[in-house]
């Protein structure tokens, strides 16, 4: 007997009015406060308003040409591909590096840049996710150093990999 998918979520989300895309769409939800998907949407918006003026500016030929290019490029750049996770295994817990799927890989890189985002106050949000979004593309920022620390984490508990099922 096959598994069941856990939620229809996928097949009901639309792409975003904008952009016309899912994962930016999805990026909104993960974004919106108390339901406020409107506010959500003018903060990513404009974010990628003030990406494409610095886009303009851009001299390097490697570079996006649009907010959207940039936006993938930096999830691509922060999704995780180990992680560790714990198991009890005879009485003691061992960090235990594991592959991480897709979909979870998408959840933790958005979820590491809107914490990003989140931690760094004064700005505007829509110029702090500008901001965080250009140095993800680039390999810089704090969500790529917590994807950098989660990767040394799983380097450094390589011994533990025979544990994995």
């Amino acid at each position: 007997m096959g598994r069941k998918k856990f939620t229809a979520a996928d097949e009901q989300l639309r792409p975003d009015p904008r952009c016309n895309d899912r994962t930016v769409s999805r990026f909104i939800n993960c974004i919106m406060y108390d339901g406020k998907k409107s506010v959500a949407q003018r903060v990513v918006y404009d974010a990628f308003d003030i990406i494409a003026d610095k886009l303009a500016k851009e001299t390097d030929p490697n570079a996006p040409k649009d907010p959207l290019d940039l936006f993938l490029r930096s999830i691509d750049s922060v999704k995780p591909y180990v992680e560790v996770r714990s198991k009890r295994i005879g009485g003691a817990n061992y960090q235990v590096p594991m592959q991480v799927n897709r979909k979870r890989q998408q959840s933790l890189a958005f979820r590491w840049i809107i914490e990003a985002v989140r931690s760094e106050k004064g700005r505007p949000m829509c110029e702090r996710l500008a901001d965080e979004l250009y140095l993800a593309a680039q390999g810089q920022g704090k969500a790529m150093q917590t994807r950098d620390q989660t990767h040394k984490m799983a380097e450094a508990n390589r011994a533990f990999a025979h544990f994995a099922n």
